[in-house]
């Protein structure tokens, strides 16, 4: 019996002693930067927390958070990211780190694009020329990001000619279609520097302002999807925007050249619906981190 007993009570510790476990959505381009690869043991080191990567673009991230299937999404498009906590899919927005992105092509630069001005220039010149062109097409974050850009030119992908090339795929297999075709190509720089197959392909433009690219963590809220996680969501995004964090993020580095910097600031995003002249309206806002005398909650 006291066997019994004891093989009971090293059961239960073996259970209890198990990790948390929480499934996040994160984009391809964060992937292929290698950056999971450091934070992640350190996650499981910190929080005893397994985190669960699925790998996709931007608007299948959404996509998974809007259908329950992930109890986090990390990912790089602020509009599409405000309209996903409008929406009530996800409880706040939180920005954590950045990067930029850029435009590469041979080195050759056959749409002499080195010498644009603004990115907006850059690809007038490569749809002047006709230059071969990879997008990914995919709905990811860079994918959007690139058509805001060619809108800001004045441009329509949808009139281009058979030097556009959408191939519907993640930042690296683009990334390898256009060192194959000897194509121009817009990517983040993180992916860029982890990228093997460079082949004759450079960076060519980089330095807009419009290329900012900012990754932003956003818990599912529960009120949508009561199974979600929300504990090890929010154990996750404290851990995220704490000192260690912030030192694995900023220290991380590919030949001497550092990938993300941290920008995490205090308040949260939320959509609040309510109504303006008897209708309906979405006001996204953001949130001190303490109540002062401007700002305080108010519980009933």
């Amino acid at each position: 019996m006291k066997s019994l007993i004891t093989a009971l009570v090293l059961a239960l510790g073996t259970t209890a002693a198990q990790a948390d476990t929480m499934k996040m959505a994160v984009t391809t381009s964060f992937n292929n930067s290698g950056l999971s690869d450091v934070l992640l043991p350190a996650i499981k080191e910190d929080l005893d927390l397994d985190v669960q990567l699925l790998i996709v673009g931007t608007g299948q991230a959404l996509r998974l958070g809007e259908a329950g299937d992930v109890d986090a999404i990390l990912v790089h498009s602020k509009k599409a990211e405000e309209a996903f906590v409008a929406d009530g899919y996800g409880t706040h927005r939180r920005e954590i780190m950045y990067n930029d992105f850029v435009l590469i092509g041979p080195n050759d630069d056959p749409a002499a694009i080195k010498d644009a001005e603004a990115a907006k220039d850059a690809l007038v010149k490569i749809e002047a020329a006709e230059a071969p062109f990879v997008s990914r097409g995919d709905d990811s974050g860079t994918h959007k990001k690139e058509l805001s850009l060619w809108a800001g030119a004045d441009l329509d992908p949808a009139t281009f000619g058979e030097w556009y090339k959408a191939v519907g795929a993640g930042m690296g297999a683009s990334l390898n279609t256009a060192a194959g075709m000897g194509a121009y190509i817009m990517s983040d720089r993180a992916s860029w520097l982890n990228f093997d197959n460079k082949a004759d392909l450079a960076i060519l433009f980089a330095g807009d302002p419009v290329l900012f690219n900012q990754y932003a963590y956003i818990p599912v809220n529960p009120e949508k999807h009561a199974h979600v996680n929300k504990d090890a969501a929010a154990q996750l995004e404290d851990w995220l925007v704490g000192d260690r964090a912030k030192n694995l993020i900023d220290s991380y580095t590919i030949n001497g050249e550092k990938l993300f910097i941290t920008n995490v600031v205090g308040g949260r995003t939320i959509g609040l619906v309510c109504l303006i002249d008897q209708k309906p309206a979405v006001l996204i806002t953001d949130l001190p981190q303490q109540e002062n005398e401007h700002f305080q909650f108010f519980w009933k």
